[in-house]
């Protein structure tokens, strides 16, 4: 069973969900911009981003006490999450024309 967040816990967790938050965004936004820009100075900041991302999804991860099966479940959504703007670039390209 889930354990409760303690409450020296709770700073850790809110401050690395707004991390996720914020590394998220910055991915998803400055991946798009590079991408229109060209310019893969952008794509190295939005994989920046994204480390922030994952390095802030395992400490949610830890410090809400999601272990085992749970690990497993964040590392595949980070994957899909690096994945997913990639698909998305390929599906406008191929729908928008370039």
């Amino acid at each position: 069973m889930i354990e409760p967040v303690a409450l020296k816990d709770f700073f850790i967790t809110f401050f690395s969900a707004a991390l996720v938050i914020l590394g998220g965004a910055g991915y998803a936004g400055l991946y798009a911009w590079a991408k229109l820009r060209g310019n893969p100075r952008l794509l190295l900041w939005a994989y920046a981003c994204y480390a922030v991302l994952a390095g802030a999804t395992f400490l949610l991860a830890r410090a809400t006490h999601l272990n085992g099966q749970w690990q497993i479940l964040v590392g595949l959504m980070l994957t899909g999450y690096l994945l997913a703007p990639l698909g998305i670039w390929k599906l406008c390209v191929a729908s928008h024309g370039n």
